[in-house]
This record gives C-alpha cells, sequence and structure tokens, in this order.
C-alpha cells in the first residue's frame, strides 16, 4: 500500500516546516512566492489533497466565497461580467479559495439568496458586482457582519467597505481626448439614463473633457436604456438634429447601434465604445478596455486581507482604463 501523502511528506520533499505548507494552503499570500512555488511544486509532484473538513476545523473557513453571475441580456455587454468572473475564479483559487456562483433577477432577490447560501453553506464571504446609490445588499451584508467587497464603487459613501473599480470619467476622458485631437468637435454622446454610477461617471469624463477644450456640447448628449436598437435609435437622432462629426456611446451596444446607423447615413462619423468586448474587436469598433483580471485580482487581495486581518479593512482601489483603437476612430 502506497504511504499517505500528508502535510510532513509535503514540507520534506520542499525542504520548508510543515507550518510553511500549512500556510502555503491556508493563507498563500503571507509566504515568498520562491517558497511559495516550491512548495507547490511538491504538492504536485505527491498528488497531496488536503482535507478540507480538517483544514475548515483548523481555520474556522470554508474557503468559499460566493459572487452572483447575471443575466446574459444582448450577448455583448454580458461578456464583461463573464471576464471579471473568469479572472476572479483564477485568483481565488491561487489564493486558496472557491468561488460559488448565484443567480438572481433583481436586489431584492438577490438579497434573499444571500439568506438561502448562509443558511446552506459556510460561506467566507461574497463579491458583489454593479453597485449603484443607496445599495441595500452591502448594507444588509454589514448589518450581518458577512465579509465582503465590491467590484464598483459605494457611490454614496466611498469609504464604506472595501471596493474595486474602474475610473469609468478616465476612460471617456480619454476616449474623447482622442477624438479632440483628431480634428473633431462635434463630438455626441450616447449614455444611459441620468442616476446610474457607473453611466453618470462615464458621461462626466465627456462632458468635463470638451468643457477643459472650450467645446460646447448643447444638443449632443442623449440618455438610452443599453442596447443595440436604442444605439442605433438615438444615434439617427443625433445626427438628424445636431450633425455630431463622432459618436462617444456608455457601452458597446450602444456603440454597434450606432455604427448601424453611421454606416447608413453618415459613414465619415468616427464611433467609439466602451468595455472592449470580443464584438467589438471583430467589427473593429474602437473601445475603452477595463483591466478585468487585474480588477478581479484585487478584489481577492482585498478580501483575503479582511478575512485574514484583526480588523476590517476600509482599501478601495481604483484602476485607470484603456484606449483600444481600431478602425472606428
Amino acid at each position: 500500500m502506497a504511504e499517505k501523502v500528508t502535510i510532513a511528506t509535503v514540507a520534506r520533499h520542499a525542504r520548508v516546516s510543515r507550518q510553511t505548507v500549512s500556510n502555503v494552503l491556508n493563507a498563500p499570500h503571507i509566504v515568498r512566492e520562491e517558497t511559495r512555488l516550491r512548495v507547490q511544486e511538491a504538492i504536485d509532484a505527491l498528488g497531496y489533497r488536503a482535507n478540507q473538513a480538517a483544514r475548515q476545523m483548523r481555520t474556522g473557513r470554508s474557503r468559499l466565497i460566493a459572487a452572483r453571475i447575471e443575466p446574459t441580456r444582448d450577448g455583448i455587454n454580458g461578456s464583461v461580467l463573464d471576464r471579471f468572473l473568469h479572472g476572479l475564479t483564477e485568483a481565488a483559487e491561487a489564493a486558496g479559495y472557491r468561488v460559488m456562483l448565484y443567480t438572481a433577477t433583481d436586489t431584492d432577490r438577490e438579497i434573499a439568496t444571500y439568506d438561502d447560501l448562509l443558511g446552506a453553506y459556510d460561506l467566507d464571504a461574497f463579491v458583489l458586482t454593479g453597485t449603484d446609490h443607496g445599495d441595500p445588499r452591502t448594507a444588509w451584508l454589514a448589518r450581518r457582519g458577512v465579509p465582503f467587497v465590491t467590484f464598483g464603487r459605494p457611490w454614496d459613501a466611498p469609504d464604506a467597505h472595501p471596493w474595486v473599480d474602474v475610473d469609468g470619467a478616465s476612460g471617456t476622458a480619454e476616449a474623447t481626448a482622442h477624438l479632440l485631437a483628431a480634428g473633431h468637435r462635434r463630438i455626441g454622446f450616447i449614455g444611459w439614463p441620468a442616476g446610474s454610477g457607473v453611466g453618470d461617471d462615464r458621461r462626466a469624463g465627456w462632458r468635463r473633457t470638451l468643457a477643459a477644450a472650450g467645446v460646447d456640447v448643447a444638443g449632443l448628449d442623449r440618455e438610452a436604456v443599453d442596447g443595440i436598437a436604442e444605439g442605433e435609435r438615438h444615434a439617427r437622432g443625433l445626427l438628424a438634429e445636431a450633425a455630431p462629426t463622432a459618436l462617444l456611446c456608455a457601452s458597446d451596444s450602444l456603440a454597434l447601434g450606432a455604427l448601424q446607423a453611421v454606416r447608413a447615413d453618415a459613414p465619415y462619423v468616427a464611433v467609439i465604445g466602451f468595455d472592449d468586448t470580443p464584438v467589438a474587436a471583430a467589427v473593429g469598433l474602437t473601445s475603452v478596455s477595463q483591466p478585468l483580471g487585474e480588477a478581479a485580482a484585487r478584489c481577492v487581495d482585498l478580501l483575503t486581507a479582511v478575512l485574514d486581518g484583526p480588523h476590517r479593512t476600509t482599501d478601495q482601489v481604483l484602476l485607470r482604463p484603456s484606449l483600444v483603437r481600431r478602425h472606428t476612430a
């Protein structure tokens, strides 16, 4: 019978202490990279599998975090969250955690799902996405002392809890500056209805950049529900009423609709989207790209700090997006 592989076996093979092996399994972020890799190689070579139940009894943790997967909607912008969740799963695994996915149709249903999940599983924490003004989800979790981080700012109280976000205003500002440098002055914006934290942030970057350049934005702003059809409809309205030479959109879905209108009526008009989805790459749409892999990794970093530290951290991380230039602008 083959000898049972234990932590002690791994420690001898990697030439480290048993405590170091335990740290690699339970808190890899505190172990030097070189040592962690050596221990991981020993774990892989020996085929060691930690006893999850025993580990949970020692640490008081399940090493399980939960995140919501949203409906696909038009299949375009849904890919943004898919990429984030993929990165979150990889980053969590590297830190010794697993991600449980759940779905919910609205905020009330999501909060009810928290209650169900916490009753059925010994979850360590949640990663929330899509924050908005007065978000009741974070209030519910905070009242119950459930650890969480958000991918998205708490728009009403920036220091309320740990979060990671992408600076949408910076992204639209870069896109607007690119269009100004190309000689455009009539730059329209198609964004979401006012009141959305993310949407207002993206619109603000466009507006501030044009104001700083002394360019009037009167008549160039449209509010649209997200979607290709809405993007096309509002683009046609702008083309007919305001004669823009460029259109900047709050999402790739809106931009793809705008692109359809432009190609039919005004092929000289530049179009830029936001999110750099695979569809944008396929059709040659210039778009603002979010660093989703980095955002996911930083969420896990903050979450492990919350779980491992003696006090809850209030760290916040704001990442800068970048403009991916293609054929449309």
